[in-house]
């Protein structure tokens, strides 16, 4: 082969191997819920201008989610790559972190199965990484697409459901209080996950996974932000509105409260966070039951909020008792 044409293959490769923008779908037993998603990124506009590809992680599915992955590549008409990768180790921590691997893009957008984009957020999330460089992540607006009506007062804890609607001017979050974007919608920055965020994160579930990315890059130096021209809409179906789903999603949020507060902490600091997580959430508590009092069992919301303020009370032993439990299991396998 001649130096000519040898430069060619080199370009040619280079350019496949990095583009602007991933899209990163992490799905378990999405396939009745992706397709949607799949032609909303079929026609997002305004995206001539950079380089972008669709990454679908396949997160040990036992449905035909491949199946139908790859009936959409069979037809992907556009210049813009359709892909697909099987994680086999459950959960959405793992499936992100084989997202990142995978990704050719700089910038990785991560799209939950259920969500649809407006026909510009690749665009808006192209852009905002381009004017703000040293954004390490950041989110956009969601909006709720809901089944049917939520709760009266569902607003005030509607964040919990990865709903955002932060007003329409951009401004960095704030870690160090815990107010930081969802994992819908989160657009990180490859190079800034691959130099701050560790190979194996402690949050493994939906629970406080999007929270410890965030607060690892903020630990690394990067800035979080809020990009109010990135709008999703999160649907959201009758099942996760009853009392039932929103109490065991509070008390999911609430058990891993201390935790994530222990991110990037000194050592000397954390048994101040413990005694402030413990007290903190029963001074919470005490007064949402004077407010509330003879309320907790008619009010939803109300009850939410106290069944996350007791959770996170419950936090820092449950997170003792999760560490005994792991060192447990490192002296058995020793």
């Amino acid at each position: 082969m001649s130096s000519p044409e040898l430069s060619s293959v080199v370009e040619n490769v280079s350019e496949v191997g990095s583009v602007d923008v991933t899209v990163a779908i992490p799905t378990y037993n999405g396939a009745s819920r992706i397709v949607p998603l799949l032609e909303k990124l079929r026609s997002q506009l305004q995206t001539e201008q950079f380089t972008w590809e669709v990454l679908v992680v396949d997160n040990n599915s036992s449905d035909n989610t491949a199946d139908l992955v790859r009936h959409y590549q069979s037809m992907w008409n556009h210049s813009y790559p359709l892909r697909y990768c099987f994680e086999p180790q459950q959960g959405l921590a793992f499936a992100r972190q084989r997202a990142v691997a995978e990704a050719r893009g700089q910038l990785v957008g991560f799209l939950d199965d259920d969500t649809r984009p407006d026909p510009t957020w690749v665009a808006a999330a192209y852009a905002f990484g381009q004017t703000y460089p040293q954004a390490g992540a950041y989110g956009g607006q969601i909006h709720g697409d809901f089944e049917v009506a939520p709760p009266h007062n569902f607003k005030r804890i509607q964040s919990f459901l990865a709903i955002k609607e932060r007003g329409s001017q951009p401004h960095q979050y704030q870690p160090e209080r815990l107010i930081l974007p969802p994992g819908a919608g989160l657009v990180v920055r490859k190079q800034a996950w691959l130099s701050s965020v560790p190979a194996r994160l402690v949050r493994t579930g939906r629970g406080g996974n999007d929270f410890e990315i965030s607060l690892h890059l903020h630990s690394g130096g990067w800035q979080i932000w809020y990009n109010p021209d990135m709008h999703l809409y999160h649907h959201i179906p009758a099942d996760r509105l009853t009392t039932e789903s929103l109490l065991a999603l509070m008390r999911t949020s609430g058990l891993c409260l201390c935790q994530i507060r222990m991110i990037g902490a000194k050592p000397w600091v954390k048994p101040f966070i413990w005694s402030k997580t413990l007290l903190g959430n029963l001074r919470r508590a005490v007064l949402h039951l004077l407010k509330y009092r003879g309320q907790l069992r008619n009010d939803p919301i109300a009850a939410c909020e106290m069944e996350f303020f007791l959770s996170g009370f419950v936090s820092p032993f449950y997170l003792l008792k999760e560490s005994l439990l792991a060192m447990r299991t490192r002296r058995r396998v020793l």
